[in-house]
């Protein structure tokens, strides 16, 4: 802790993309931003993997040992941009013990560990602060944390991974097939050349466990998130989509169930067009909030990049800053709800099915009673001509996941059921 009269001075771990950005813009505009926190600030050390030359930056800020940040005493607050979760989460414990706080935007590490390091921090009398790691400029953990603290939040739904909204965007507008679109957006840098953290919903994960925690006031961790990815979705599904007045969004999802427990989840969903989030495109993201005395909220921009991303970092920096220099600390999280996570399989959703099936009197017959039989009510059924089959496109009123893949069990032991397509969850139309 320090006093207003000290300078606050600032070690980073990490200065890629983000780091270098926010370093940058620590260096340049070092007395506007004193003077919006209230106390001079002063970029200290950065840790790097190599030394290299960073246009903006003094070399002689660089050091290749993380651990000599952490451990002078004369540093007060750890930003952490180093990403991963070793030797990230090390660090930041020894940061706490040494009596630092952190800002970072590590959301793998919080999703993980994050439970531990606020139990830490707190105890120490320490911030940490984390705007950044999930939905890069948009505000959306302090609204959650300080704003809507004295409501009662009810679900939280978003769009919070920029790559697989991009591609799944231009497969919507461009009729671009999965591969095509997911090779354009590691073109143009949205994705990695290995893109399995986008595609198959991991990254979305960690930030849904973090939102989840922060919205209904339990620890999550990722592993309590159910999770399905992108890479099966074909053109033809979101073609249909389209049809049936729909577009297909990867979303992260938590909300209470009527036991009081949390779902959470990530998955494709067919979204109805008149959804708010319905209309994010690109690689934007988005998260809409739905609280008991607020209603329906929705906070939109920017998901991921250097710039955004630093812009959310410098906000938390000042803010920490502040409690510094005046011996304070920040709104914390609570987790005195200690909620159970709802097993997927009682999660209720309605869902798409397409399926291809013989086509000969007495088959739809058949497949509403192996609907009826798992208790799954069917809402519409659609029929379209496919050579000697004929394809089904059911969609079903709200059933539970357990219920679901009952009935598509069920299905694929027919006889007259030639292939099952894509089964797709649909969010925001009636029940």
């Amino acid at each position: 802790m320090g006093s207003a009269n000290k300078p606050v001075r600032i070690g980073m771990l990490g200065c890629g993309v983000v780091g270098s950005e926010v370093a940058r813009l620590l260096l340049a505009d070092t007395e506007e931003l004193s003077t919006r926190a209230g106390v001079k600030i002063e970029l200290a050390r950065i840790a790097v993997r190599t030394l290299k030359d960073c246009p903006g930056i003094n070399p002689a800020l660089f050091t290749t040992d993380p651990f000599s940040i952490v451990n002078d005493p004369e540093i007060d607050l750890i930003v952490e941009v180093m990403g991963g979760i070793e030797p990230a989460n090390e660090l930041a414990h020894l940061a706490i013990k040494n009596r630092k706080s952190i800002v970072t935007a590590n959301k793998a590490l919080l999703a993980s560990h994050g439970a531990e390091l606020f139990t830490a921090a707190y105890a120490q009398g320490e911030d940490i602060y984390y705007e950044a790691s999930v939905a890069g400029a948009i505000p959306i953990i302090r609204p959650l944390r300080d704003s809507l603290v004295g409501d009662f939040v009810i679900r939280v739904m978003g769009i919070v991974n920029g790559t697989t909204n991009y591609i799944l965007t231009k497969m919507h507008e461009e009729n671009k097939e999965f591969a095509v679109a997911l090779k354009e957006a590691q073109d143009l840098g949205y994705a990695e050349a290995d893109p399995t953290a986008d595609i198959e919903g991991f990254d979305a994960a960690a930030k849904a466990a973090i939102l989840s925690g922060l919205a209904f006031h339990t620890r999550v961790t990722v592993s309590d998130v159910y999770r399905e990815g992108i890479s099966q979705i074909t053109l033809e599904d979101v073609q249909l989509a389209k049809e049936l007045g729909y577009v297909i969004k990867l979303l992260a999802i938590a909300e209470l169930t009527p036991k009081d427990e949390i779902s959470v989840r990530v998955h494709p969903v067919m979204l109805e067009k008149a959804h708010p989030l319905a209309s994010v495109r690109d690689a934007f993201n988005a998260v809409f909030v739905e609280a008991e005395s607020a209603g329906p909220l929705m906070f939109y921009g920017r998901g991921a990049g250097g710039a955004p991303t630093a812009s959310a970092i410098l906000g938390d920096i000042l803010a920490v800053s502040r409690h510094i220099a005046h011996n304070s600390v920040g709104q914390r999280e609570t987790d005195y709800a200690d909620r159970d996570i709802a097993p997927i399989e009682t999660t209720k959703t309605k869902f798409l099915i397409r399926l291809e099936v013989q086509d000969k009197s007495g088959v739809l017959a058949a497949i509403a009673q192996v609907f009826a039989a798992q208790g799954v009510s069917i809402q519409t059924v659609d029929q379209n001509g496919r050579d000697a089959d004929a394809e089904l496109i059911i969609v079903t009123h709200l059933a539970t996941e357990g219920e679901l893949k009952a009935t598509v069990d069920a299905l694929k032991k027919m006889d007259i059921v030639s292939k099952i397509s894509s089964v797709i969850r649909v969010e925001g139309a009636s029940a």
